[in-house]
């Protein structure tokens, strides 16, 4: 997919489509997703201490405009943010809701019609998945199913964890003013995943939770409102339209 406007790409209503993007391109390429940026995304690019984070930032904002783009038949740089006070971008007066998580070398966009959507990618990393960080965010029932777990399953089951919790709370735009401990999310590896919220239970049917398969070394969910939703994955590349996964 390059920087020029192609025809609309359909969003029916109930689908969600989950981009799975790399954040590596070629020097060309790179500068010509700095043209695409606002100035503020630009500064926030050069804030950055080491060049791989420059450009993944860049990249990844420049990928999230061409992408929201393909749906909206505008042309990339157009689009205009705004922000939730707790930082989540959004399209004033857009029917295209979306939401953008990137970790080391990959991202992911989900992308809905009208509807709150929270995605979360991580990258594994055994030296942070410790029972002490666990203890202090999870719900105790997530704590003790993470105990059950060989010591070579762990890290991955605490990341699934930590995405599935923070999908939910991205989807509802409160960040992490709302408690990890408050609500508690399945661990297993499997797609559709269970949400129990302590305080609020409606939220058990209000969202539907879902993990998302990304390639070995990540784990990545989504949180949508709504039932009755179908979930498409599009591999990124240069084309106009993607290489296509699943509809489930």
């Amino acid at each position: 997919m390059g920087n020029a406007v192609h025809p609309v790409r359909e969003l029916p209503e109930g689908a969600v489509h989950i981009w799975r993007i790399p954040l590596a391109a070629n020097a060309a390429t790179l500068a010509s997703y700095h043209r695409l940026l606002a100035p503020e995304e630009s500064a926030r690019a050069a804030s950055f201490h080491f060049e791989i984070h420059r450009a993944r930032f860049a990249i990844g904002r420049a990928r999230l405009r061409l992408v929201l783009a393909s749906y909206l038949g505008c042309e990339p740089a157009a689009l205009v943010f705004s922000y939730t006070e707790h930082g989540k971008p959004y399209l004033s007066g857009s029917w295209l809701t979306f939401n953008l998580s990137h970790a080391h070398e990959m991202a992911v966009i989900g992308v809905a019609r009208s509807r709150a959507i929270g995605v979360d990618i991580e990258h594994i990393r055994a030296e942070l998945a410790g029972e002490e960080i666990a203890e202090r965010y999870f719900a105790s029932a997530e704590v003790r199913a993470l105990r059950s777990f060989p010591p070579e399953e762990l890290p991955a089951a605490f990341f699934r964890c930590w995405t599935r919790k923070e999908a939910y709370i991205k989807a509802r735009g409160e960040g992490l003013s709302m408690p990890l401990s408050d609500f508690e999310v399945s661990l297993e590896e499997k797609e559709d995943l269970r949400l129990v919220h302590y305080t609020e239970p409606e939220e058990g049917v209000r969202w539907r939770l879902r993990n998302v398969p990304v390639q070995k070394g990540y784990v990545a969910a989504v949180a949508v409102e709504g039932q009755n939703l179908t979930f498409e994955y599009i591999d990124w590349n240069d084309d106009a339209d993607g290489k296509r996964g699943s509809m489930l």
